[in-house]
């Protein structure tokens, strides 16, 4: 049976629908950077996304080929998820899109080192005809959190964060948004194959105790 990371941290992956404080370790992802609207076609983010997976399975199905990573294990490549920012603001205003910037990312394995991951990029850019260059091997220690399920189209992710927003200052928390420290969301559900209605995403915010 493969590693299912969503299945093995449940607390990481499958919030309720009702706020949680965590405290998350510190992961590392494949990761790509980049601005603008993600809901552009052929944009930036949509080609940053087909890096993104491209980089991942090339790490995946390394066993089968020459690579021999060690420490490998067989495991289901971890869900798509997104560090979101907009300059001037703490948060982020789901208004304007043009405004975001974005990491990208995927998680890793924890047998996953840098000249591993430097091997995919070249291998994946070599295999898939693809400029992969772009991917960078990122560590992000969040920390402190709260998170929870959201269930719906992305848009309507302002009256989630509003259920957040309420809990932290019932329970004495406040958010703890930095240049590091960012709006977080993990993707559960293909956008192509379910309706807007039926998308799970995480999401997440970084707290911390009111001072």
């Amino acid at each position: 049976m493969a590693f299912d990371f969503k299945k093995e941290y449940r607390e990481f992956y499958m919030p309720g629908n009702q706020p949680e404080i965590v405290t998350v370790p510190r992961t590392g992802y494949i990761a790509v950077r980049g601005s603008g609207d993600p809901n552009q076609e052929g944009g930036d983010y949509q080609r940053a996304v087909g890096v993104l997976y491209a980089v991942a399975y090339t790490i995946k199905m390394s066993y089968k080929g020459a690579r021999r990573i060690e420490g490998f294990f067989e495991y289901v490549v971890p869900p798509l998820e997104g560090f979101w920012w907009q300059e001037g603001t703490l948060g982020v205003d789901y208004s304007d899109k043009s405004r975001f910037n974005w990491i990208s990312v995927i998680r890793l394995p924890d047998f996953v080192k840098r000249e591993d991951f430097d091997w995919a990029v070249k291998e994946a850019s070599r295999k898939k005809k693809l400029d992969c260059s772009m991917a960078e091997f990122l560590t992000v220690d969040e920390g402190l959190c709260v998170q929870i399920m959201h269930l719906g189209s992305y848009d309507d992710e302002p009256a989630t964060v509003a259920v957040l927003d309420a809990f932290l200052e019932e329970n004495g928390y406040e958010n703890d948004f930095s240049g590091d420290r960012l709006h977080h969301e993990i993707y559960l559900s293909d956008p192509r194959r379910s309706a807007p209605e039926k998308w799970r995403t995480v999401i997440r915010h970084p707290v911390k105790m009111k001072g």
